[in-house]
């Protein structure tokens, strides 16, 4: 079956760092893109990270300098590390893999599979 299971949310003090995980079974990342979005109540999802099939990574202003997101092909998982967290990062991240050698879509609607995702929770 495939699925995507992710982990490594929580609670952190503004400033601190946290490391998101993403791992795919039954799926690889190697001939998709795939993207990290955050939801808060009451609002969309917003594309916050993505990489494409190739590597090439692609961020939202707000986090750049920030998020860093990377692949383990060898463990078939996809980290977003969050460092210099703000209060405003807060929210339930999911990742999501768009099958396909293309860029990560910013719509979440164009993805294939998505985690069940994980609570952020930044305090000031």
């Amino acid at each position: 079956q495939a699925q995507l299971v992710e982990s490594g949310g929580g609670l952190v003090q503004a400033g601190g760092s946290l490391r998101l995980s993403c791992a795919a079974s039954g799926l690889t990342f190697s001939n998709s893109a795939m993207g990290w979005f955050r939801q808060v109540p009451g609002e969309d999802q917003e594309f916050v990270a993505g990489m494409s099939w190739s590597g090439g990574t692609t961020y939202i202003d707000s986090v750049k300098g920030r998020f860093t997101t990377y692949r383990d092909n060898a463990k078939n998982t996809v980290y977003l590390q969050m460092n210099s967290l703000k209060p405003e990062d807060t929210g339930v991240y999911y990742c999501g893999l768009y099958v396909g050698r293309f860029a990560p879509p910013t719509g979440p609607t164009d993805y294939d599979y998505w985690g069940q995702g994980t609570q952020v929770t930044v305090s000031s």
